[in-house]
This record gives structure tokens, C-alpha cells and sequence, in this order.
């Protein structure tokens, strides 16, 4: 019910303030830094692969095996605000993102805005992306562009009446979104650097390893500290060093064997959602990467 309140809370705040606006004569910010702003050659399908698979992208956007093609969409997200389908993000150009230049594209990951003005809910992790760089949005296109293209058309989400109008997606936005970009933190090392950055950014760790409030925006108070309500409704645990809730007792080198193959220092494998997260993301970095990941969570104080 609490849930339920606060989103009928932000449909009334986004007519409010949808008023206000078109009174005003002003517009929403598009995007961190606008667009047209795309590397010149500098986009490589080869180097976009590393960063689909740095930034999860595969397990959300293909239903489970054997029920779809791949990035085809489809894939039901359940959550307390109802279920959203995963849309298609092959080069179709009908039902997938065939037509999104690199600005369209930097544009939905950074301003949770597609082609068009289309607000994005936040179930799509823009809320993450924001931090993004734009190299490794634009490698991200290009390499989006050269996969299969899929003709399989997308579903409606599944939401409350309230719910349904972007209007709502918008308003959520202007309350709860954070754009701020990545900045290396002066001091640190370029490898926690590296780690905080495929944390923060690209590996959008907190979308699963943080709380959320009422309206479902991150807790930035408790990053990484856990959320009892995890995917699924299942809790995830703390990835900071909060002793037997996180992992105080875990050394670089079994956080990295973790990522690398899913076993952690008890000799257990992972379970739940993030086995899909070392099949589709971890297990293929670099073990560079996943060593500048252990490094930046053994860093981060217990709370």
C-alpha cells in the first residue's frame, strides 16, 4: 500500500509540475552534455562487446533459453510497481533500435529518454548508466548494430492504470534521477578508479545491492549496503565490508575468483540472479577488471 501511495503521489506531482512547466515555457535537459557529440571514429563493434558484457545488457534483454532469440526482448521484470517487458534491442528497425543513431543511444543511457522525447521507466538501469562515458556508449552502438536483427515486436508493460503514462516515468525523474557523470576520485589509484567505474557505471552494482525508498529510487545513503527486496523479491547482501552481512572476510583474490567462475571462499557456487550476472557479465572480463572491481569493494568502508 505504501508503494501504491507514493506512485499515485508522483502521477499527481508530474500533472503539477507538468503545468508548471508548459507555463513556464521550458523543457527538460536533454541528456548530460546534449548530443551530437559522438566519438568520430572512434566506435568499435569489438570493444562495444566488451561493454554489452560489462554492462549486463544480454541478461535482461533475452528471455530465458530457449524461449526467444537473443536481445529479441521480452523478458518479464516483476517488480512492486508491476511487470515490465524487456523491449528488443537488436538493429531491427521495426520492432528494435535499428533507427537509433549514437545520440539516441546516449541519450536513453544517460537521460533515460528514447527517440522521440519517450520518457524511460527507471526499471531500465539509466539510473546507473548516467556515469556512463560516451566512448563506451558509442562502442556500445556499434556493436548493437552489428548483431542479428530480430522482427520480434515488443510487449506493453503490465502497470497500474496510474502508472501507465510516461508523464509518470518524467516525474520520477526529475525527482529521484542523479546525472551526475563519473568522476576518477583525485588520490585513488587508476585501478580503484577502473573498479569504482564498472561498479558504479557500467556493472550498475547498486541496482540490486542497494535499497530503495518507497518510490523505488536507490537509497544513496546505503550504497551497496544490501536491499532486503531485491530481483524477484529475494534480499541481496551487502558487497561492502560489513563484517558477516558483506564481505569483510572475502581477500581480493576470492573476490575475483567469485566473479571469475561463481565460487566463493566457502566453496559454494552462486545462486539466484547472480549466477546470470557472472554468466552474462563478470565471467567475461578481464581479470584486470575484475581485479580493479575486489580492490574497490575491499575498499569501501562497513557501515
Amino acid at each position: 500500500m505504501r508503494r501504491r501511495n507514493a506512485a499515485v503521489l508522483i502521477v499527481v506531482l508530474a500533472a503539477a509540475a507538468a503545468l508548471a512547466w508548459l507555463a513556464l515555457g521550458g523543457a527538460p535537459e536533454r541528456g548530460r552534455g546534449g548530443v551530437g557529440q559522438a566519438a568520430a571514429g572512434g566506435a568499435d563493434a569489438a570493444r562495444g562487446e566488451y561493454v554489452f558484457h560489462a554492462a549486463g545488457c544480454g541478461a535482461c534483454h533475452t528471455r530465458p533459453e530457449g524461449e526467444g532469440p537473443p536481445l529479441a526482448g521480452g523478458r518479464a521484470l516483476a517488480t512492486p510497481f508491476g511487470t515490465f517487458y524487456a523491449p528488443n534491442i537488436t538493429p531491427d528497425p521495426e520492432h528494435g533500435i535499428g533507427s537509433w543513431s549514437a545520440d539516441d543511444l546516449w541519450l536513453a543511457l544517460t537521460a533515460g529518454e528514447g527517440p522521440g522525447g519517450v520518457h524511460l521507466f527507471p526499471v531500465f538501469p539509466y539510473t546507473s548508466y548516467t556515469k556512463m562515458r560516451r566512448e563506451d556508449s558509442d562502442a556500445l552502438h556499434a556493436y548493437l548494430m552489428s548483431v542479428a536483427p530480430q522482427p520480434v515486436a515488443n510487449r506493453e508493460h503490465d502497470l497500474p492504470w496510474f502508472l501507465r503514462s510516461r508523464l509518470a516515468a518524467w516525474a520520477w525523474k526529475r525527482m529521484f534521477l542523479d546525472d551526475t557523470p563519473f568522476v576518477p576520485v583525485q588520490g585513488r589509484s587508476e585501478q580503484w578508479n577502473r573498479g569504482a567505474y564498472l561498479v558504479a557505471a557500467l556493472g550498475h552494482c547498486g541496482e540490486c545491492h542497494t535499497p530503495r525508498n518507497a518510490a523505488g529510487a536507490v537509497d544513496r545513503t546505503a550504497h551497496l549496503s544490501g536491499n532486503p527486496q531485491g530481483p524477484d523479491g529475494d534480499p541481496v547482501p551487502s558487497i561492502r565490508s560489513d563484517g558477516e552481512e558483506g564481505i569483510e572476510s572475502w581477500s581480493e583474490n576470492e573476490i575475483v575468483e567469485y566473479l571469475k567462475s561463481g565460487m566463493d571462499p566457502d566453496f559454494d557456487f552462486a545462486g539466484g540472479a547472480m549466477v546470470e550476472v557472472i554468466e552474462e557479465n563478470t565471467s567475461h572480463l578481464t581479470d584486470a577488471d575484475r581485479r580493479a572491481i575486489a580492490v574497490y569493494l575491499k575498499d569501501l568502508p562497513p557501515r
